[in-house]
């Protein structure tokens, strides 16, 4: 027996979440349809409440309620130095390890030819107005440690060194291949501590 039309419907838009499958989507639709109108309206409400109140920081560029975010607000920051990431997960990861007081900026996304994505489809642009505009000492490359985040942190490293700042890259403590969001506290922190010139 086929599934009703609705269902496939809804199967169709939950699997086109990153990380989830045929398999996961079916699951959560079932799951869905099992949940009390109020649950429902909450789920809705807080997608729709999260659509209308979060946006990019006008400086970081990392998502938040405020502009400027309250990373980039708080004075306490050491503001000679800058993390860039490639996503807003990636800065909420780092931004966990209590030993790094700078800022940050956040690419959105990462080099890769192969998915025609090149400089122009990332904010490497506005880095660099930021970089030239701020008085920035040192900025420490965390983008991830695949190929795309190596080719990113290689390009990068060359033009920032032409504005005369110091380029740095996480040290060991990341494994290669992995993603910056899903290394624990310690593992980063090592990252940031060991953290290599470039």
């Amino acid at each position: 027996m086929n599934r009703p039309q609705s269902i496939e419907r809804m199967i169709d838009v939950i699997k086109k979440l990153p990380g989830v499958g045929p398999k996961m989507a079916e699951r959560l639709s079932y799951h869905i349809l099992k949940m009390t109108d109020n649950e429902i309206n909450r789920l809705v409400d807080s997608i729709l409440k999260a659509r209308q109140t979060v946006k990019s920081c006008s400086v970081c560029y990392n998502l938040s309620e405020r502009d400027p975010c309250p990373i980039c607000a708080d004075s306490a920051k050491e503001r000679s130095i800058i993390c860039v990431v490639e996503t807003p997960q990636d800065l909420i990861a780092v931004s966990r390890v209590k030993d790094y007081k700078g800022l940050y900026f956040v690419l959105g996304g990462a080099l890769s030819p192969l998915d025609a994505v090149g400089p122009d489809d990332i904010r490497i642009d506005k880095l660099i107005k930021r970089l030239k505009s701020d008085n920035i000492s040192e900025v420490i490359i965390a983008t991830d440690a695949d190929s795309k985040g190596e080719m990113t942190a290689i390009y990068l490293a060359e033009l920032i060194k032409k504005l005369d700042v110091k380029v740095t890259r996480l040290g060991y403590g990341l494994p290669v291949g992995g993603d910056i969001e899903y290394a624990d506290e310690v593992t980063i922190s090592r990252a940031i501590a060991g953290r290599k010139e470039m």
